[in-house]
């Protein structure tokens, strides 16, 4: 048996605990919705108190409104030592149409893709541009800075490979976060008048 010194042992343990330490990690791989069309919508999180929401809203000859509020306030969690969101393989290849992803890795994050559109009258512009712009409701507000009892410095990475998406066709609403406390959020408006009779 070889005896390490003092010092030398108390490294090692501090690498073994690091090395097990809170590991966040979030993948779609394979050929998660390849060739897939219509309306998709995707939640994925690794960790602690993470939000997400993928909301739509459409309306014909009337008004579409999505509205959404997300909110934390002094919760605890512990941020991981290492966090990883990522999407690969053939994911989404050869796909089309209205896809929503929200992919975390870490805790205490907030997500959120809003769509909404309208099918106006032929002729007749039901909507004015001020209205539009507030059909999606959309706030992360309120949202306090964590309390986390761990210092989580290790590697963050956040990433879609080449191979991942190819030939997409349509709208593509993505937010990815690997870490803690991020807000984000993509919003779409839409107003079409409906074709002649």
């Amino acid at each position: 048996m070889l005896a390490l010194p003092f010092g030398a042992s108390r490294a090692a343990d501090d690498d073994y605990a690091k090395m097990l330490g809170y590991l966040a990690s979030s993948r779609i791989d394979g050929n998660a919705m390849r060739g897939s069309s219509g309306a998709s919508s995707v939640n994925m999180a690794a960790g602690d108190l993470n939000q997400q929401a993928n909301l739509r809203a459409f309306a014909s000859g009337g008004s579409a409104t999505v509205q959404s509020r997300q909110t934390q306030q002094d919760n605890r969690f512990d941020r991981p030592y290492a966090a990883s969101a990522s999407i690969g393989g053939a994911a989404y290849t050869q796909a089309s149409g209205l896809a929503a992803i929200n992919q975390a890795s870490g805790s205490g994050n907030l997500q959120l893709n809003a769509v909404a559109g309208e099918l106006a009258a032929q002729g007749i512009r039901e909507t004015t541009d001020g209205s539009l712009s507030s059909a999606v409701s959309a706030s992360a507000g309120e949202q306090r800075p964590p309390i986390t009892s761990s210092s989580g410095d290790g590697p963050r990475t956040a990433a879609v490979e080449a191979s991942a998406m190819q030939g997409y066709q349509g709208v593509m609403q993505l937010n990815q976060a690997a870490g803690s406390g991020n807000a984000t959020g993509n919003q779409l408006l839409l107003s079409v008048s409906s074709p002649p009779r």
